[in-house]
């Protein structure tokens, strides 16, 4: 295949597919810049490893393998990076206004989802895209028990914390089922 058929066809397979890079980004990142540039690293692992793709898996498996661990990897090193610099109050009043029209429940679920470690962020995020244990063990690299145990945990953790909330038990219980 030429290169330029094979820009074509990675361009339209990540076009089919950019809910998953957003996803990530917004899940490993707070503001837009970094989101930027997290989705411009994660569209370059994709392009480098394009031609290494076995069709005979998904390609969304794929794409969620690569976009998760460039995620992991940014999230460290900039972790690394700003662990002592204070955030000033206009990156403060970012993070805040991105969440202001969002139903309480989203809000929720994504401070939940923030103050995850990279590992489980990772997994609720496969799990919330209605992912099998399965793709979520070959995507992570980890056992399909793996996977149930540490989802159990996951649930019964946010559980905990929407009680802690104010929510009823029947609201927390039908959050984390879906």
């Amino acid at each position: 295949m030429t290169t330029p058929e094979l820009q074509k066809r990675f361009q339209t397979v990540v076009d089919q597919h950019k809910k998953i890079l957003y996803k990530v980004c917004n899940s490993y990142c707070r503001n837009r810049d970094d989101r930027d540039d997290l989705a411009q690293e994660i569209i370059i692992q994709l392009w480098r490893s394009f031609g290494k793709f076995d069709e005979r898996y998904r390609f969304s498996t794929w794409m969620y393998r690569i976009a998760l661990n460039v995620a992991i990897s940014f999230y460290r090193r900039e972790n690394r990076r700003t662990r002592y610099v204070i955030s000033d109050e206009e990156h403060l009043l970012e993070a805040i206004d991105e969440t202001k029209n969002q139903p309480e429940e989203i809000r929720l679920l994504y401070e939940f989802i923030e103050g995850l470690d990279p590992l489980n962020k990772a997994l609720v995020l496969l799990y919330l895209d209605g992912n099998s244990y399965q793709e979520i063990a070959e995507v992570l690299g980890i056992s399909e028990t793996n996977v149930a145990t540490k989802i159990s945990r996951l649930k019964s953790k946010m559980k905990q914390e929407f009680r802690g909330t104010g929510q009823t038990e029947s609201q927390a219980k039908s959050r984390t089922e879906t």
